[in-house]
């Protein structure tokens, strides 16, 4: 019987966690986990990750649960310190960050 090798579905470049192989973020896939949706809606969502990899991403998550946790927070702070000048440079790309944003608060409340 072959032997089977354990995968990886999670890399960390760049500052940020990431599936891997793609330039979808764990971030993604972990904010809509924690809003209710399954795997299989994630996957709608998101269609260019397989089942396969959301679970993955979704178990890489559960095992690093306060470690991510921490890194979201961090992020979310680093977005918040974010200067305003964006409002007015570029406001579509302001109003898109500040509706993932608002999903990601509801999400964690």
């Amino acid at each position: 019987m072959p032997v089977v090798a354990a995968k990886s579905y999670v890399e960390y470049r760049k500052d940020a966690y990431w599936i891997e192989g793609t330039r979808i973020s764990l971030d993604s896939v972990v904010y809509a986990f924690r809003s209710g949706l399954s795997p299989e809606s994630i996957v709608q969502s998101l269609p260019l990750l397989t089942l396969e990899q959301v679970y993955g991403a979704i178990a890489f998550y559960l095992a690093n649960r306060v470690e991510i946790d921490s890194y979201l927070t961090a992020e979310e702070a680093a977005f918040d310190a974010m200067p305003q000048p964006l409002q007015t440079t570029d406001p579509a790309l302001y109003n898109k960050l500040m509706v993932a944003r608002s999903g990601s608060q509801q999400v964690g409340s």
